[in-house]
């Protein structure tokens, strides 16, 4: 039900959010585009009066001294211009790469004499001023700015483009001819570039034509209908006449004025459609503020009624499903665990234990209210809750079982060894032939492994009392116990066991314990190679260390690891979880704890190679030495790096611990 209430909201909120994107990219265009077209309206205006400075001082190099006086005029708004342009980057950047020679070519075009100026002069000023005015037309943001939205303003800034290519066609041919009416006649490529000027004026002419409005063709034809015009398009007729070099009979200055009236008319032309879609802008953007506003405030409205749908909604499903997670929730912390518990924990048989479907029945369930499924869930619940229950009670039977079961199997077999072991003992003493007393002894080891398995399985299924045992044992006697437990008895070398005494209750399990240490280092390392027990009583932390030291394969350190855990783990999910062949560090775990608290054991890696298990026995269960004037002598060198190598994996094992790291 979620889904289904979710699904429409966010379509609905993502609707509004896309129109409200929309209104402010619209609302973003708009602005940008009055800001452009005012900076080129600006870029405009510099333009103009770079064409009129062209103009003037290619008839001044054509020797039109007249034209001195108007230049230094035009030069000075010039100037003007380029200060007001300053802080646009774009077209800062322009002007450093194409003006920065403004100075030098002024100078130049200042020269005294007429005799020293030459055609190259006045085509190269020429040529550096054009270069000029293009590169500012085509930084003109004007060129670059378009609009999805808006087919007149896409228009009026088409128009505003190709009137400004038309008039600067039209001031580079008055600045050509101006040149070629003060010389007198065409040079050089001169012609062909008048040629070409005339050309792109009418290209630029009919573009502007195609995309302008009635009043802007209307303002056009009046710009080219005065008698300046006409007189302008006389003069042009006769340069077409002079294409072969003639002379022409030309005033430079009237050719001036005429051109000159003419670039004004268009550029009043340009500002006019300049200003008409500077304001087409302003429309549009007051259009699109509104526009915005008005999105704004119905996607606001929309969200808090979509909020409000979904809360009203969401509290009709909200109240049930709270009732359902609270009833779920105390279902698995408290009325299953509990119940787990008590089936597991009764001598009872756990089926009996069981309640009874009627007892059973949630009555929330009935209380939750809310659409049909809900009740279904509850219902499922329940039913999962009876399932869990009767699955933990058959599991807690078949564990108790099959406890039970190994119990009484290792009794059974504990009860026949040990009857074993007295007639054995009885044969040998009643036996002379040594070959025959010599199978006995090996018959009576065979029978003292079976005991320490027999026992084995009665630790594992944690019903094994201790063997008694009357007086405390001396340290030695504890490990040639062990030794005669273990099948390759002879490959044992007993070094250096310091003297101590073992308390009586402790006897046999430190003896089952060494055991099984001494038979897996046996099993996991060659046969030629021998296993080694040391013994020594630290007195710093009155302890007493059993080492049992082998030359094997050893173990990897996240084997070890684990192999560390399993030896301190006592708990029943330690045997039901543990592989069949890690059985004897889950025994030698149990035995460890049932010696209590301060009784450790751990793996450490051989120096040199194999694996070494640490045995380490609380001063609560060492008897006094008889002679209390004894001192225990030093351990011995290979008994030190043992304890060193025993102390520096439990400070490895307790680090991981402080920082979380499961073994």
């Amino acid at each position: 039900m979620a889904v289904v209430i979710t699904v429409p909201i966010c379509l609905l909120l993502a609707v509004a959010g896309l129109a409200v994107y929309g209104r402010a990219e619209a609302l973003g265009d708009a602005r940008t585009t009055r800001a452009e077209v005012g900076l080129s309206l600006r870029v405009q205006a510099l333009v103009h009066q770079l064409q009129r400075e062209r103009g003037l001082t290619n008839g001044l190099l054509g020797g039109e001294e007249r034209f001195r006086t108007p230049l230094a005029a035009t030069r000075k708004r010039v100037d003007t211009a380029l200060r007001a342009m300053r802080p646009e980057s774009a077209v800062e950047d322009v002007i450093q790469r194409h003006l920065r020679r403004l100075a030098a070519i002024r100078a130049a075009a200042d020269k005294d004499t007429a005799a020293d100026r030459d055609t190259s002069d006045r085509t190269g000023t020429l040529a550096f001023y054009t270069a000029a005015v293009d590169a500012l037309n085509a930084v003109d943001p004007v060129a670059e700015t378009a609009t999805r939205a808006d087919r007149q303003l896409s228009d009026g800034l088409a128009a505003l483009r190709e009137l400004a290519a038309a008039k600067e066609s039209v001031a580079l041919e008055r600045g050509l001819l101006n040149g070629v009416f003060a010389q007198g006649s065409f040079h050089g490529r001169e012609y062909l570039a008048f040629t070409e000027v005339r050309a792109a004026r009418v290209a630029a002419l009919a573009r502007f034509r195609q995309v302008a409005t009635a009043p802007q063709r209307a303002a056009l034809e009046n710009a080219f209908g005065t008698e300046d015009a006409e007189r302008a398009t006389a003069y042009e007729n006769q340069a077409e006449g002079a294409a072969d070099g003639s002379a022409l009979r030309a005033d430079a200055g009237t050719w001036w004025d005429a051109m000159t009236v003419l670039v004004d008319d268009l550029y009043a032309v340009q500002r006019s459609v300049g200003d008409d879609v500077r304001d087409r802008a302003d429309r549009l953007s007051h259009d699109a503020e509104l526009g915005l506003a008005a999105y704004l405030v119905g996607g606001t409205l929309m969200a808090a009624l979509v909020g409000g749908l979904a809360a009203f909604a969401s509290r009709s499903l909200t109240r049930p499903l709270g009732a359902l997670a609270e009833a779920a929730h105390d279902v698995a912390r408290n009325r299953l665990p509990a119940t787990v518990a008590r089936i597991q924990q009764s001598p009872q048989d756990p089926v009996d234990l069981l309640p009874s479907a009627d007892a059973r029945d949630n009555p929330d369930a009935r209380l939750l209210g809310g659409p049909a499924e809900i009740a279904e869930v509850a219902a499922s619940l329940q039913q999962v809750e009876r399932t869990a229950l009767h699955l933990a009670a058959q599991q807690a039977g078949l564990r108790r079982n099959t406890t039970e079961s190994l119990a009484n199997l290792g009794r059974r077999n504990q009860n026949l060894v040990r009857r074993q072991l007295g007639l054995i003992t009885r044969l040998e003493r009643q036996e002379l032939d040594p070959d025959a007393l010599a199978e006995l002894f090996e018959l009576d080891h065979l029978a003292t492994r079976m005991r320490r398995n027999a026992e084995s399985l009665l630790v594992l299924a944690g019903q094994n009392p201790p063997r008694p045992t009357a007086a405390p044992s001396d340290g030695l006697e504890v490990v040639q116990a062990a030794v005669a437990e273990v099948e390759q008895y002879r490959r044992v070398l007993i070094a250096t066991v310091e003297p101590v005494r073992v308390r009586g209750h402790a006897v046999a399990d430190v003896a089952h314990l060494l055991a099984e240490l001494i038979e897996n280092g046996l099993t996991f390392s060659p046969p030629t190679e021998p296993v080694e027990v040391h013994g020594w009583y630290d007195a710093e932390d009155d302890t007493y260390s059993f080492a049992v030291v082998d030359h094997g394969v050893g173990m990897s350190e996240a084997d070890k690891e684990r192999a560390n855990a399993r030896l301190s783990d006592s708990g029943e999910e330690a045997l039901l979880a543990a592989p069949a062949r890690f059985l004897g560090h889950l025994v030698v775990g149990r035995l460890a704890h049932r010696l209590g608290e301060g009784a450790q054991v751990h793996l450490f890696d051989t120096t040199g190679g194999g694996l070494s298990a640490l045995l380490v026995l609380p001063g609560r269960l060492l008897a006094p030495a008889q002679d209390h004037s004894a001192t225990p002598p030093p351990a011995k060198p290979a008994v030190s790096h043992l304890l060193n190598g025993f102390r520096a994996g439990v400070a490895r094992a307790e680090a991981r611990s402080a920082q979380g790291v499961s073994p």
